[in-house]
């Protein structure tokens, strides 16, 4: 029975994983009612309590979640950017209100200031159903679409915009997100029954607002005014209380386009805040000619548009990207394990061409689907609003364990402990035997779980440009990366020159199938200490365990008699309890996902930072450059290159005459920041080395890192 059996047995169990491993983030959202970019996260939510009834609170909000230093803007932007804009389609007899806007914060900008929201935040809309709704027939839902547009700014400003669905069912309640419409409710603005005025005198508005509540009397107040550009919002202005009344004077706009009678207004203190509609008395100054757009907004947008014209890596020049990656896969540490079966089933066939051409076609259908498979899986996770990459599922610890039994198998098959032949009913095995072909093709699928660990030089660029493809020209790019690494073994199977330069089969081949069993056990221990990184010691010993309780149930069918029914019976039931018991403890995220930031680092080095969102620029500020390492446990790529390079004496002393920050990003486990970091750079996968320095752009290292390029990038400083 040849080595490669066990897929028959296995391979559905390794997909099963991988699939496991996405189900909590599908879970969360359909692509109809989610868009999802590099900055932000949109969704469409719906809250309704008490059904959909004339007279009962219904409401739908977009929340946007937005990236590490990133905000959208408020209904009066400031001095700079664009509110939100949301157009709603709605069925006969649905109005939809005004948004209900929480209460903003101020964003300076050199000398300007603007008004929105960072983090999370969900702008409500209420809808008011008169008698005259009518819910489709049978379907008794109401639908909801959104057209909705934003704009995000962080140092440069992105137009974003999103079209959305949703279904509302109209006999029974909707309170999923209720948590986050009461946080959303509890952020906005109370409105006061006020003495609230405001008099023209000058360029100047004095403000008065009396009956605000006891807490805020003799405090100092945040002031937002509704009306866009009446005052000037970066201008000096100061505030007072007379008794009980609270005053401002707050200097015009020099280009003031509006001249209100009435001017809502915000004033807030801390998280609290009251709107008042204050009258306004006074004569207003001639207003000056607007200005078509503001400056900060048309800096931004011309930063932006010269990042859209900068030269990027063309969808030509990313194929050949992605050959040239397949083919140097072959060559990393992650592929060595799928080796030993190519050879052994290749010299197996070394005298029959026809079936050493087929082995090597299906072999190669295997890794090319493979490939496409797992950039679908990819784009579709995106889509719906997760932040993952290449290698993604080696982030779940589950997908580690099952990777683990599986490598044990074949450890112990090669080292003759069992035989396959023996676990697989008769009828299956025979189905085997008869159709070698469909070992061939599964060999590729496993090729391509066990390279996923590991990006290639010139991989890197070909799957950040895949990312920012359309999903058609996306696969493409995985599909003929997934060529490349299948290239060798097809020129052997079809090149009768080449197929010459392979042993023919003989004695050696049992030695060398024993030798591979070494190999086999030693991606074991990797993929444990992985498991340890992203779970505990605790979970590395449990699945140790299973291991062994496995191990020994095997080895149990090639024993004879009475014996093995005892043993086998035992092993069975050890091992079933065994999985029942430490399956939670497998599975479950520990030590790298608690983390806190001050102690997250991949290194015993102190001269090692943990990479945090905005640290980079923190650190540039003081004229310092930084050097990130975005890694991962599992990446044995990451692993050479931290044990060669980057411990090399000579670069860490280079690193430090030119006072280099180090800062090391772990993705061992999931990281939505580390993921947004990547995409920003054009990458899609780890390892990823990034030299920064001030008033220059970020310089992308190679993926295997040698000394000499270090330090042709630091002279380079």
């Amino acid at each position: 029975m040849r080595a490669r059996s066990f897929l028959l047995v296995f391979y559905r169990l390794v997909l099963a994983a991988a699939l496991l491993a996405s189900l909590p983030t599908l879970a969360q959202g359909t692509p109809q009612n989610r868009v999802a970019t590099e900055r932000t996260r949109a969704e469409l939510l719906a809250h309704a309590p008490e059904g959909v009834e004339p007279g009962k609170p219904v409401w739908v909000g977009l929340q946007l979640a937005h990236q590490p230093e990133w905000h959208s803007y408020w209904k009066n932007s400031g001095d700079s950017g664009l509110p939100t804009r949301l157009e709603w389609s709605l069925p006969p007899g649905v109005i939809a209100g005004e948004v209900a806007w929480p209460i903003p914060r101020k964003y300076p900008i050199g000398t300007l200031i603007n008004y929105g929201y960072a983090d999370t935040v969900l702008l409500p809309v209420a809808l008011t159903i008169s008698p005259d709704f009518q819910p489709p027939p049978f379907k008794e839902v109401l639908e909801v679409k959104l057209k909705a547009q934003w704009l995000v700014c962080r140092k440069e400003c992105i137009p974003e915009e999103g079209e959305f669905a949703l279904s509302i069912p109209v006999r029974s309640t909707t309170a999923l997100h209720a948590a986050a419409f009461e946080a959303s409710f509890a952020a906005q603005p109370q409105a006061l029954a006020n003495d609230a005025r405001i008099h023209v005198d000058g360029n100047t508005l004095k403000v008065y607002v009396s009956g605000l509540p006891a807490a805020a009397k003799g405090k100092q107040l945040e002031f937002f005014p509704e009306i866009a550009e009446v005052i000037h919002t970066s201008g000096d202005w100061t505030q007072a209380w007379e008794g009980a009344t609270w005053t401002a004077q707050v200097p015009l706009s020099p280009h003031r386009a509006q001249s209100p009678a009435v001017m809502p207004l915000v004033l807030t203190l801390g998280d609290k805040g009251w709107r008042v509609e204050a009258s306004v008395s006074g004569t207003w100054p001639a207003m000056a000619a607007p200005a078509a757009i503001s400056p900060a907004l048309q800096e931004a947008l011309r930063s932006n548009a010269a990042a859209q014209q900068s030269p990027r890596v063309g969808f030509a020049a990313a194929l050949l990207a992605a050959l040239l990656g397949g083919l140097i896969l072959n060559l990393m540490p992650c592929v060595f394990p799928v080796l030993a079966i190519k050879v052994i089933g290749f010299t197996k066939h070394a005298r029959d061409q026809r079936a050493r051409r087929l082995d090597g076609v299906a072999y190669s259908a295997g890794v090319v689907l493979s490939f496409a498979a797992l950039g679908g899986l990819v784009a579709g996770l995106r889509a719906a609003g997760e932040q993952v990459g290449w290698g993604f599922q080696l982030q779940a610890p589950g997908f580690i364990a099952v990777l683990a039994a599986l490598f044990t198998l074949i450890a112990l098959n090669f080292a003759g402990v069992f035989e396959f032949g023996r676990l697989l009913p008769s009828r299956l095995a025979s189905l085997e035997a008869s159709h070698p072909v469909i070992n061939a093709f599964l060999s590729g699928v496993l090729a391509v779980a066990i390279a996923s660990p590991c990006t290639a030089p010139f991989m890197g660029a070909a799957l950040g440009v895949a990312a920012s493809l359309p999903l058609a020209q996306a696969l493409a790019i995985f599909m003929v990366l997934g060529l490349g690494m299948a290239l060798p073994y097809l020129a052997t199977s079809w090149i009768p020159t080449v197929a010459r330069l392979m042993p023919r089969p003989g004695g050696w081949m049992l030695t060398f199938r024993k030798f591979m069993a070494f190999p086999m056990f030693a991606a074991v221990v990797w993929l444990l200490w992985v498991l340890g990184r992203q779970s505990g010691i605790d979970a590395m010993a449990a699945l140790l365990a299973v291991l062994l309780a496995m191990s020994m149930a095997v080895w149990t069918f090639s024993l004879q008699g009475g014996a093995r029914a005892t043993l086998s019976g035992m092993s069975l039931a050890l091992l079933a309890g065994l999985l029942w018991a430490s399956a939670g403890r497998i599975t479950a995220t520990g030590p790298v996902a608690a983390r806190t930031p001050a102690t997250t680092s991949l290194s015993a080095d102190e001269s090692w930072e943990p990479w945090q969102p905005g640290r980079v620029q923190k650190i540039l500020a003081t004229g310092r450059p930084v050097f990130v390492d975005f890694t991962a446990a599992w990446c044995v790529t990451c692993q050479y290159n931290k044990a060669t390079t980057l411990s090399d004496p000579d670069v860490i002393a280079a690193l430090a005459a030119r006072n280099v920050a180090l800062l090391r990003a772990d993705w061992t486990l999931r990281d939505p920041a580390i993921t947004a970091a990547l995409v920003e750079l054009g990458r899609s996968g780890v390892p990823v080395y990034v030299l920064y320095s001030k008033g220059a752009p970020p310089r992308v290292l190679s993926e295997i890192l040698s000394p000499s390029e270090v330090h042709a990038a630091l002279a380079a400083l």
